[in-house]
């Protein structure tokens, strides 16, 4: 790790964080933090992934929608309109569009080649939107003088490394740089975020293995074929298995390569001097 011990981050001139863990358990909420104070550069996985690497898988989608609706398509084909995503930091509702969902063509899924197909586009996308991290960390000091950096990685960093492997190319690249913090949910967490998701389910990234398995076992279950399974549905029930899935990739992560908080002690975080006694706080756990 780059900060070995609380005095080694305390007195560090430059911090680098990445934060890491389920979605809705604070990252985005102490990268927002941070960055508010105009001292810590704020890198954003997922924003990364849906401009620079997904962009115009993205983009093009929406036209091919338009190119069904004869007004738009003369517009598009004489250059008359414009059609882009407005994707930011706090709304990646173009990116998770775009993954879509598996099923029923009528009920908006996806046939589960051509889903698996854009899972392989964002996984990727996100192993190079990760290897970028180091780049914008660099380039935040020399160009803009952050002295601190904080990378908000998203929820699937965990899909795409293996943590076991001490030789793996990303976690090597990334924990040499900066320290990585996984924000640990407890079990009540665990119940709301399923019950948030229940209401609104989204896409997500996962495995190949885990997706194929949990598809095949959706279809048993529910006695569905492809042509005619509800994709709200499957995702929903997919979520709490992905939850049990990724919560021990996340712990091998921060037990080999990072630190661990509570997303209780994430929620109490009010300023930066919060922020640096929780991750002094983490660092002498780990000793």
């Amino acid at each position: 790790m780059t900060y070995k011990t609380a005095q080694d981050w305390l007195s560090a001139p430059k911090k680098r964080v990445l934060l890491f863990g389920m979605s809705g358990l604070g990252k985005t909420h102490l990268a927002n933090l941070m960055r508010a104070s105009g001292q810590w550069f704020h890198y954003s996985v997922d924003y990364r992934i849906g401009t620079r690497y997904m962009g115009e898988f993205i983009a093009d989608n929406f036209k091919r929608e338009a190119m069904k609706v004869p007004l738009l398509r003369e517009l598009l084909m004489t250059d008359s309109v414009h059609i882009t995503s407005n994707i930011t930091f706090n709304n990646l509702a173009p990116l998770s569009t775009y993954l879509g969902k598996p099923g029923d063509p009528a009920k908006g899924g996806l046939s589960f080649d051509e889903y698996m197909r854009r899972q392989d586009q964002h996984r990727a996308a996100e192993i190079a939107a990760l290897l970028d991290t180091t780049y914008f960390a660099d380039r935040a000091a020399a160009l803009y003088g952050y002295p601190h950096f904080v990378c908000d990685s998203g929820g699937s960093i965990c899909e795409v490394v293996d943590p076991d492997d001490t030789d793996d190319p990303i976690l090597t690249a990334l924990s040499g740089a900066m320290l990585l913090v996984w924000i640990k949910g407890s079990d009540a967490h665990t119940a709301e975020l399923v019950r948030r998701f229940d209401r609104a389910p989204k896409p997500m990234y996962y495995q190949p293995a885990f997706m194929r398995a949990a598809w095949e076992g959706f279809l048993a279950e529910n006695r569905v074929s492809e042509a005619n399974a509800d994709p709200d549905a499957f995702l929903r029930w997919t979520y709490a298995r992905a939850l049990a899935h990724r919560q021990p990739r996340y712990a091998a992560i921060a037990d080999r390569w990072g630190v661990t908080v509570t997303a209780e002690d994430v929620a109490r975080v009010q300023s930066t001097g919060d922020f640096d006694r929780l991750i002094a706080s983490a660092l002498e756990a780990k000793r």
